[in-house]
């Protein structure tokens, strides 16, 4: 690094959602500087959040950030921090791209994706084993990436109306895949 400038990310975070990334008592800040090794401050006059790198490894500046942009759409830190992770992503889906931008039609396809009470991401939560918030305008999922790829899949169907049974009939064959496709690497690597 020149000049002694280390690498910064911003993550803008609604402001209800600032307390939250920085829990009780500075709990959720502290567990994210010190398992990333980043700084963290917090400007909550732009409410805005700007990490900087501490230790160099800027693959954990880019986790820290996206364990952040995950509570600040609305993940509980419990199930943000698994983005800490190796494996795992933060895939967001925006609902006004697939339905437009009127509130009745996003209100119609968020209760799709949620279901009667909540059955619909939880089974799709289950199905995959991943972490679905449902926002006002986009859902957010946090798992692996191949899973997280289905999920989104799956919500991007339940927004374009397919029917629920449809949609995990689908899910089913593309994990059948994934699963396929896992055994085939763990195989390969055996062969190592």
């Amino acid at each position: 690094m020149h000049g002694g400038v280390r690498p910064r990310i911003y993550v803008k975070v609604p402001p209800d959602r600032l307390g939250v990334v920085i829990g009780v008592e500075g709990s959720v800040k502290r567990e994210i500087m010190e398992r990333m090794g980043v700084m963290m401050t917090i400007d909550s006059e732009n409410s805005m959040v700007i990490l900087e790198s501490e230790t160099g490894a800027p693959i954990n500046l880019m986790k820290a950030g996206e364990v952040v942009k995950a509570i600040a759409y609305g993940f509980p830190p419990e199930k943000a921090f698994r983005l800490m992770e190796d494996d795992q992503v933060l895939v967001i889906v925006d609902l006004k791209q697939i339905v437009g931008d009127s509130p009745n039609h996003l209100k119609r396809v968020k209760a799709r994706i949620i279901g009667e009470k909540g059955r619909a991401r939880r089974t799709l939560e289950e199905m995959t084993g991943t972490y679905i918030h449902v926002g006002d305008t986009y859902v957010a999922i946090i798992g692996d990436y191949e899973r997280a790829t289905v999920a989104k899949k799956a919500v991007e169907m339940l927004a374009e109306g397919r029917m629920h049974g449809t949609v995990y009939k689908h899910v089913d064959r593309m994990l059948r895949e994934v699963r396929r496709r896992e055994r085939a690497r763990l195989w390969m690597d055996e062969e190592l």
